[in-house]
């Protein structure tokens, strides 16, 4: 606030305290007549020197407005109308993920490569923008460039589709800065290394060079891509790579495997896995990189002899009522393919870890028990018709002749509910079996690290429902790349922040709850924020930023944006 001199147009000096602002639609400056003084002339019968005097009122009551002890004030008129070229209501939670943005300096890795480009438009600034809307506003990338209003960024962009092609130039490059920043920040824990496999549907009616029909795990005709992913002992995501969409998960796990050991110049680790990754490839290539593994067995497919080692009584530890385990180090034939390209078979020494658990067991029986009625309808419903072969149909057997009288059937089958199997499945209800490299590790610890997968599992539901990595609207590879390097560093912000408040939130109200920290627009530079809560102050706790404020002004906002940038 300042003190105006207005001289009139009958010669007299009339004097007011105004507030200075800078209109935020059009950019230019405004003033608004805080106080009404009077004439200079009359003013001085009663002050010494009114300009001195009312100088220094206007400078103490900037001071109190700065320190929110006066009322604020502000004109409405009846009549106004939303602007639809501005923005009134923007987003103040992003500045939480700016923190761990910036914290893992991951704007200075940008800043320092684009000295060497020609290019007008900032990379550091377009990817962070491209980062917070994966996770506040997913959506396109031309979506998110025209929501960027939404939040208190400032910026020019030339073309986000060109940003894109250097993002993918730098993906190797950047994924080793972020794990080293997280590694001298956080401290990283890879003893055991978690891997898991999923793809990704693209929105396109044939099939490419890149994206493929495969098996997709959402049981969609699209095209796919996969993708393997890395995490450390802590649920932090350490790496990923993209396959084409018909690789299958086995065989992607030795590729991911040769970047880790290469770029990141780890030493051991024991790779954890579900049994898609128990392969005898897999097992000799961990052997002779000196890593171990622990990987999920299936028991229905497995052989005899460890089948009745399961069904046995004997050697199971009963720790709770409802839970035993028990294992045993058995010498098995892995199959591999040695340097003459022949397939052969190498005696190892393994330990197999069995347990049983009655939530399993029940979790299992009402699995099946929805898949036999839904095989029961595809009997009622076919009409003696040809049957569908998936899912259910695993449940029914088709026969040519009734099984009381013998009699044949003419054309058709008889379909029927497979009872024996379903006897056979029972029999392993609640049985859970892991191999692993591991001799000397205690049989609990073994389990422990195994059940941690569930982490990496719910990382990959994560970028599926809460950041929408799929479907993939970009088509060419450099750019699909850049998506899916713009989805890691979200997820793995997400990541941080979970741990950071500790764990005591899921990641989708984390999500919501920034989504909800916004500002409306008054005047004069003011906006107003209206959602406060307990979740809200864990975020201002961990960011530094008291998100209670219910007024705050243009000014405050930005040097809160600034703070969480150093």
């Amino acid at each position: 606030m300042f003190l105006k001199k207005d001289k009139r147009p009958n010669g007299r000096i009339f004097l007011s305290i105004v507030q200075g602002y800078r209109d935020p639609n059009t950019g230019k400056v405004k003033h608004k007549t805080v106080k009404s003084l009077g004439y200079l002339d009359e003013l001085e019968k009663e002050f010494k020197d009114p300009i001195a005097h009312f100088k220094e009122v206007a400078k103490q009551m900037t001071k109190e407005a700065k320190e929110a002890t006066i009322p604020l004030t502000f004109n409405f008129s009846a009549n106004d109308t939303i602007d639809t070229s501005f923005t009134l209501r923007k987003n103040l939670g992003f500045v939480v993920l700016s923190l761990f943005y910036h914290q893992l300096k991951i704007n200075d890795f940008f800043i320092n490569r684009q000295r060497n480009l020609n290019i007008e438009y900032s990379l550091n600034n377009i990817f962070q923008m491209l980062v917070y809307s994966r996770v506040l506003l997913p959506c396109s990338k031309k979506q998110s460039f025209e929501k960027m209003d939404f939040f208190f960024l400032d910026f020019d962009l030339a073309d986000v589709y060109r940003a894109l092609d250097y993002f993918y130039f730098y993906k190797n490059d950047l994924l080793l800065h972020i794990h080293e920043m997280v590694r001298m920040i956080y401290g990283r824990d890879m003893s055991n290394v978690y891997y898991d496999v999923t793809n990704y549907y693209f929105e396109i009616d044939m099939p490419d060079d890149f994206c493929k029909n495969g098996v997709s795990k959402e049981h969609r005709p699209n095209p796919i891509i996969q993708m393997g992913l890395l995490m450390d002992n802590s649920g932090l995501p350490i790496t990923y790579r993209l396959f084409e969409g018909n690789t299958n998960d086995c065989e992607t796990l030795m590729p991911v495997l040769d970047e880790l050991k290469d770029d990141f110049g780890l030493k051991r680790i024991i790779v954890v896995g579900d049994k898609g990754m128990n392969t005898g490839e897999n097992i000799a290539y961990n052997i002779l990189h000196k890593n171990g593994y622990i990987y999920a067995q299936t028991v229905r497919g497995a052989n005899a002899d460890l089948k009745n080692f399961v069904l046995s009584d004997e050697g199971y530890v009963q720790y709770e009522d409802d839970f035993k385990i028990k294992s045993r180090i058995v010498t098995t034939y892995i199959w591999i393919t040695n340097v003459s390209g022949k397939r052969v078979k190498v005696p190892i020494e393994q330990k197999q870890l069995v347990f049983y658990s009655h939530d399993y067991a029940k979790r299992a029986r009402c699995e099946r028990a929805k898949a036999v009625e839904k095989a029961k309808k595809l009997i009622k419903n076919s009409g003696n018709g040809k049957l569908p072969a998936k899912g259910s149909f695993k449940y029914i057997v088709s026969t040519p002749c009734d099984i009381e009288t013998g009699e044949l059937f003419e054309c058709v089958d008889y379909y029927s509910i497979d009872e024996e199997k379903i006897k056979e499945e029972e029999k392993f209800d609640g049985y859970y079996a892991i191999v692993t490299s591991e001799l000397d590790m205690p049989d609990r610890k073994i389990l422990d690290i195994y059940r941690g997968l569930w982490r990496i599992e719910e990382s990959f539901k994560i970028t599926k429902s809460e950041l929408k990595t799929r479907p993939v609207y970009v088509s060419t590879r450099e750019h699909i790349e850049a998506h899916f390097l713009i989805c890691f560093v979200a997820l793995l912000l997400l990541r941080l922040l979970e741990i950071q408040t500790g764990h005591k939130y899921s990641v989708k109200t984390l999500i919501n709850e920034m989504k909800n920290i916004t500002g409306t627009y008054l005047d004069e530079n003011y906006y107003m924020f209206d959602y406060f809560n307990e979740i809200v102050e864990d975020l201002g706790n961990v960011a530094g930023i008291d998100f209670s404020k219910r007024f705050m002004t243009l000014g405050e906002i930005k040097k809160i944006i600034a703070e969480t940038k150093k």
